[in-house]
């Protein structure tokens, strides 16, 4: 019999994280008959009354609580195994926490994409007022009606005097670019939020296929957030590969439906219940 979280004392450095801790801490324990007035022996896997008090078994994370019992009970007895919707254990729920950070970094790069596809869309609407605007400013504040000098042709005067001396055409493939890319992020941020094998792939993927740049943009300057970038979403290929055992790897999908079930289920708790005690009042 497994034990329980939270009863094990953790390891020295690596101490093991539970999920179903988290998600209890969050969302409450799990318990089922706490409205019923008896339990039945079939019962005891999640509810128990022992010396007059009764105890009730988180169905997540296996703590088990003391709960009085009710004043107005709703039934005689708990909801049947069959009437019960377990939560998800182990390595479902674990999965369920690591996609949906993902996806919650894919959602905040489908907003910056939004933003700047739809930037570069108004840029290309008012390109030639801005361009002289930008001018004429430029002009103003270096004492003079002249064109650009060459100090504008670095630093971000010189980015924004690129972007204005762009075709219109350019400009619309630019923004397009950014729209197209918007929309395989909110793609993927809907997918894995919802546990799809489908975007896990497609995550890979996409993943996969920017790293060269990544790489190349590293090659030209180094900064935190370029280093940062690149280690999360190298952390992603290798989850996604190994963890999820995407193309096959340790067995593929059937391996990974099968460790799932075997971490949720009544099974599980059978598997993870301890023993049933005696009353020890004579």
């Amino acid at each position: 019999m497994s034990p329980a979280p939270g009863v094990v004392s953790p390891r020295r450095f690596m101490p093991k994280f539970h999920y179903e801790l988290l998600a209890c801490g969050f969302q409450g324990h799990r318990l089922i008959g706490t409205e019923a007035a008896q339990f039945r022996d079939e019962d005891a896997l999640f509810a128990r009354e022992l010396d007059g008090i009764r105890w009730h078994r988180c169905v997540r994370c296996d703590s088990w609580l003391p709960m009085p019992a009710p004043d107005e009970p709703a039934s005689q007895y708990p909801p049947s195994r069959a009437e019960i919707s377990l939560p998800l254990r182990g390595k479902g729920l674990r999965d369920k926490f690591v996609l949906r950070v993902i996806a919650i970094d894919r959602a905040f790069h489908f907003v910056v994409l939004a933003v700047l596809a739809a930037a570069v869309f108004l840029l290309r609407a008012n390109v030639t007022e801005l361009h002289d605007a930008f001018y004429r400013v430029l002009a103003d504040l270096q004492g003079g009606a002249g064109g650009a000098s060459p100090e504008v042709q670095a630093g971000l005067l010189g980015e924004v005097s690129n972007l204005l001396s762009l075709r219109p055409g350019t400009l619309e493939l630019v923004g397009a670019g950014f729209a197209a890319y918007a929309v395989l992020e909110g793609a993927e941020a809907v997918g894995l939020w919802l546990q799809k094998r489908w975007a896990e792939y497609l995550t890979f993927i996409a993943t996969a296929l920017l790293l060269p740049l990544e790489v190349y943009e590293l090659s030209r300057s180094i900064s935190p957030f370029k280093v940062s970038a690149l280690i999360i979403n190298l952390a992603i290929l290798v989850y996604l590969l190994i963890a999820k055992r995407l193309f096959g790897v340790r067995g593929g999908a059937d391996a990974d439906v099968s460790d799932r079930e075997r971490d949720s289920g009544w099974d599980s708790l059978e598997r993870t219940a301890p023993e049933r005690m005696t009353s020890t009042v004579s």
